[in-house]
């Protein structure tokens, strides 16, 4: 989408993390890269950012969701089916962004439709090219 009044459409990112740390780390890397980001600080909000977006309209989700595990309320898991059971953000990638790295909490994300998973503590660097393969 390429509007010659006001240039090419920002490609969008939905953080959802709980560390207010990572959170600005991730915002302020990301924005530097030209993306518009939007954070949310635990499960719940999340849900409510995901369901106030109108189903009809693809252009009000984000081009891809970076995604916590250990969240406040509802767990990153539960976020993750979620997105996956909603008829407008089921496409959308998830990139699973946790502490979490042991084999069945990685096999358990996959297995619910994430298309990344990154372990914390992570290098700015590799989640900018991992997540720039699915924003291209």
């Amino acid at each position: 989408m390429d509007n010659s009044h006001n240039g090419p459409v920002k490609k969008s990112v939905f953080i959802v993390e709980d560390d207010e740390e990572i959170s600005f780390v991730l915002s302020f890397m990301l924005e530097r890269e030209g993306y518009e980001v939007t954070i949310s600080k635990d499960g719940r909000d999340a849900l409510n950012l995901i369901d106030s977006a109108p189903e009809t309209d693809m252009s009000a989700h984000p081009d891809l969701v970076l995604l916590d595990i250990m969240l406040p309320h509802f767990d990153g898991i539960q976020v993750l089916t979620y997105i996956r059971n909603h008829p407008t953000w089921k496409r959308v990638p998830v990139v699973m962004l946790t502490a979490k790295s042991q084999a069945a909490n990685i096999n358990e994300a996959f297995a619910l439709g994430a298309n990344e998973y990154i372990t914390k503590p992570f290098q700015p660097d590799e989640v900018l090219v991992r997540i720039k393969r699915f924003l291209n």
